[in-house]
């Protein structure tokens, strides 16, 4: 078994993987985390994958790891790295099959004592609007000449096509659309696997979660954010479905294949790559672009469906109900930004892989709104505690090319807490609590038990200390549609 790599610690939420700690490593890795975090990543192999990120051709200054690490496909999940655009590589292992997962947060005019008598009614029906579990279907059916205009348009198509507003745009990563999409590189499977999953959530750790904000950290930017103590929002956190799955399949067997042909040797198989300056590495990019914005597409179907399922069970529409999107954030994605290297500013292309961006206050990136306080960063924990509102802060552009964490991190693979955790337990302590669980099987809860994640409140504590990110609001489960 290969020797997972000795950390160093350099302060109270950071440590070090020394370059000669694994042959081949061309930059140091970097950790955040904290003692008690260390002890579930302690002989993990996502250690040793954050090693071997390190070893890629034009990486720059380091290959980092958010505190919710686990062991992933090639990168770790928590994984960022950046590359030099002339010598550098992008790796669809550094990105994940589901390509552009990411996590939407919507507020009501709701508080949680008019939500809770009608909680279960409530779950029951946006279990119907939205449908879920694996293979999932049943949402907007889409023509075939109809996929190449999400692919290209994003959020923007399905708020053209009557899902939503062109307020619901202004409040989301890249307003909801990735530029530079290139349809014609998303195979016919990955089409045919698309047409009937625009607006589903599809399985795993895919949830629909009714909350309510339960404090506010930075009261400005809450107020900035709509959101106000014992408010009802809802939280959604999927993807690009198995058309995303497939756009990574399909170029991960290309890049093999290329690599085989070259006699090239990589440290992982997994991490197998392109030059980003390369026909492959354009192709990929574009076909990634593409996924990620029938994410958003996604995203934007699936609260329109949360929307009439509110506004049935309330008899208003949701316009009286002020059912709104706060923000859409994604966290398995590459992205050409400029940062600084060696003193110098300069175009980067930044894998995040289980990681979020999380620019400072400033930023043109960042929604008019909310740019006097930073980008906000939302972070799920399970369906058994809480989830965090954060901003971004100026330390994340100086360690982290601008990146923070995505969530609480699985402390168990999903056979390991299919193992451990009985589904009639789970339900019952979740009952006890006041939380409503609707799932499309048995396993859909016990693989996303809150035992099977790490305490979400250690992770924000280490991405708030490191100077990441800052507590903005805490939001604890409701109610909770699982995949």
């Amino acid at each position: 078994m290969p020797k997972v790599p000795a950390l160093v610690e350099l302060d109270e939420f950071t440590y070090r993987i020394p370059p000669e700690e694994v042959a081949g490593m061309r930059v140091p890795g970097i950790l955040f985390s904290s003692p008690t975090l260390l002890e579930g990543v302690s002989g993990d192999p996502s250690l040793l994958q954050l090693a071997n990120v390190a070893t890629l051709p034009g990486i720059e200054r380091h290959a980092l790891a958010m505190p919710d690490i686990h062991f992933g496909y090639g990168f770790p999940v928590g994984g960022v790295a950046a590359f030099d655009l002339e010598s550098g590589i992008v790796s669809p292992g550094g990105i994940g099959y589901d390509i552009n997962c990411g996590v939407r947060l919507l507020r009501t005019g709701l508080r949680a004592e008019e939500v809770r008598p009608k909680l279960g009614e409530l779950i029951e029906r946006l279990y119907r609007e939205v449908p879920s579990g694996v293979g999932s279907r049943g949402g907007r059916t889409l023509q075939p000449r109809e996929v190449d205009e999400v692919l290209v348009g994003g959020a923007a198509w399905a708020v053209e096509h009557g899902a939503g507003t062109a307020a619901d745009l202004a409040v989301q990563e890249e307003g909801g659309r990735l530029a530079g999409a290139l349809p014609q590189e998303v195979s016919e499977t990955a089409r045919k696997r698309g047409l009937r999953q625009l607006g589903t959530l599809g399985s795993g750790n895919h949830f629909l979660e009714v909350q309510v904000v339960e404090e506010v950290f930075f009261p400005e930017f809450a107020r900035a954010l709509g959101l106000t103590s014992g408010q009802v929002v809802v939280m959604l956190h999927t993807g690009s479905r198995g058309l995303g799955h497939q756009v990574a399949t399909d170029f991960i067997r290309r890049m093999d294949e290329r690599l085989r042909s070259e006699g090239t040797q990589l440290v992982d198989r997994q991490l197998s790559c392109a030059p980003i300056a390369s026909e492959d590495g354009r192709r990929y990019l574009g076909g990634m672009a593409a996924a990620a914005n029938f994410a958003w597409a996604n995203r934007q179907t699936i609260t329109e469906g949360v929307r009439r399922g509110f506004a049935a069970v309330f008899g208003r529409s949701a316009a009286e109900l002020g059912i709104e999107v706060v923000y859409d954030i994604a966290h398995n994605i590459a992205k050409v930004e400029v940062h600084r290297t060696n003193g110098t500013a300069k175009p980067v292309l930044v894998h995040r892989k289980g990681a979020t961006r999380a620019f400072p206050a400033g930023r043109d990136e960042i929604p008019a709104p909310y740019r006097p306080f930073g980008q906000p960063v939302l972070i799920p924990g399970d369906m058994g505690t809480a989830s965090y509102v954060l901003a971004g802060l100026p330390g994340s552009m100086e360690r982290s090319f601008g990146s923070s964490c995505h969530g609480a991190g699985r402390r168990l693979s999903r056979t390991a807490a299919v193992r451990t955790f009985r589904y009639d337990e789970v339900t019952r302590r979740l009952s006890e609590r006041g939380i409503v669980v609707r799932s499309a099987t048995r396993e859909g809860v016990t693989e996303e038990a809150p035992g099977a994640y790490k305490d979400v409140e250690q992770v924000v504590r280490v991405a708030e200390g490191a100077g990441l990110s800052r507590r903005v609001a805490r939001l604890l489960p409701l109610g909770v549609v699982k995949g």
